[in-house]
């Protein structure tokens, strides 16, 4: 499988097939398993052979293929499936921290991965420090030889900031840090956080894997003595385990993924050059529209960088709401890398419980609008937003 192409291996990779050698991968919908004796019990819970599982919430044969194939996609050892992309980032970073430990952090996330940095990691102990992702200085002052963990959205969710990957890295590694990147916005078809040398790579898989709107999932991929010890240690133990009728729906969507994830990302760019200069936008963002601040630094990272832009309507947030009822093909929800176009007011919805000072340095503007492209035309796309920006 490593001598094939990533898109040959979205529809290959970790496929398990029972005795009745079934064509599409099975669903083992079983929250437990058997022991033909009570030695074999006790053995297995010693130490677990490749094929053997014990319980759902330590593993299931679903739920391995998905994690082999997702692995297998990101070049990486081993990953570990969650309940949604929440417990993947809770999971990854409270496997690896302690009271009294340091992490470093961009600041520019989403407002969930920020809750668990602000409230949940400095309740325990563990001292956060924030930094501007963009500044390479930024990160130098702040990471220390003590430093435990570095954490970044390689592309941050809403605003599009884009981290220069291998100096992080670099940086973090020279001080014997740990990288756990949330890469959800590159998607598994673009990514190169693997081949970079991060430690951790996060995933929502509900968004570009599943990327129909049916199912909530998370993954943890890389090194395997971090994956399979560590992380898996602290998720099977707390819960927060795939579900294998998900792990299913993943996995046969992973068949169309570059296909999906290639054509969305393609009506993205072309939204974006279209509506650079619009009267009653203050700005677009795309990471690879050559006007982004940051296009050069993503153009030399990556093929694509996703499926979403951002926009800035003029007028603030009651203008922006106008907007955003006038769309009629474009649907208002809070998800983003569907098959079905969506839109999302950060600034009232997923980011809504920052304070105002935080709101301002993030960019999270009474305007701003997180626009996801779906897989309907781009042209209808296009008139879509137009028309509602006439609405304005």
């Amino acid at each position: 499988m490593d001598k094939l192409s990533k898109r040959t291996r979205a529809v290959h990779s970790g496929t398990r097939r029972s005795q009745y050698n079934e064509l599409s991968e099975a669903i083992f919908l079983t929250q437990g398993f058997v022991y033909e004796t009570a030695e074999q019990a006790e053995a297995r819970f010693v130490k677990l052979g490749e094929d053997e599982f014990i319980y759902a919430r330590y593993g299931n044969p679903t739920v391995a293929m998905l994690e082999d194939r997702m692995a297998d996609l990101e070049g990486v050892e081993a990953g570990f499936a969650t309940a949604s992309g929440m417990a993947a980032v809770n999971g990854a970073l409270m496997s690896m921290l302690k009271a009294g430990d340091h992490i470093v952090s961009s600041r520019a996330l989403f407002g969930s991965c920020l809750y668990i940095l602000e409230d949940v990691l400095q309740r325990f102990g563990v001292e956060l420090t924030l930094v501007d992702g963009r500044d390479p200085d930024a990160w130098k002052a702040a990471i220390r030889p003590d430093t435990k963990v570095v954490f970044f959205e390689s592309i941050s969710n809403p605003t599009l900031e884009v981290i220069d990957m291998k100096s992080v890295v670099e940086l973090a590694h020279a001080n014997g840090a740990i990288v756990v990147c949330d890469n959800a916005m590159v998607t598994p078809a673009y990514s190169i956080a693997g081949e970079l040398g991060v430690d951790l790579i996060v995933y929502s898989t509900t968004k570009h894997v599943d990327g129909q709107g049916r199912c909530l999932g998370g993954m943890v991929l890389g090194k395997k003595e971090l994956v399979r010890g560590p992380v898996e240690a602290y998720l099977k133990h707390t819960g927060g385990a795939m579900s294998p009728f998900n792990a299913w729906v993943m996995l046969k969507s992973l068949d169309t993924l570059f296909l999906r994830v290639g054509q969305q990302s393609e009506t993205a760019l072309k939204l974006a050059d279209a509506l650079a200069g619009h009267p009653k936008l203050n700005s677009v963002s795309y990471p690879l529209d050559p006007r982004h601040p940051q296009y050069e630094l993503a153009k030399s990272q990556y093929e694509g960088v996703g499926t979403v832009l951002a926009i800035d309507v003029k007028g603030g947030k009651e203008e922006c709401f106008r907007f955003l009822n006038a769309l009629k093909i474009f649907t208002i929800t809070n998800n983003f890398a569907d098959s079905k176009s969506l839109v999302t007011h950060p600034a009232t919805t997923t980011h809504q419980r920052l304070p105002q000072d935080q709101k301002d340095t993030l960019g999270i503007t009474p305007g701003l609008v997180r626009v996801s492209c779906g897989l309907e035309d781009a042209d209808d796309l296009l008139a879509d937003l137009k028309q509602a920006l006439d609405a304005i």
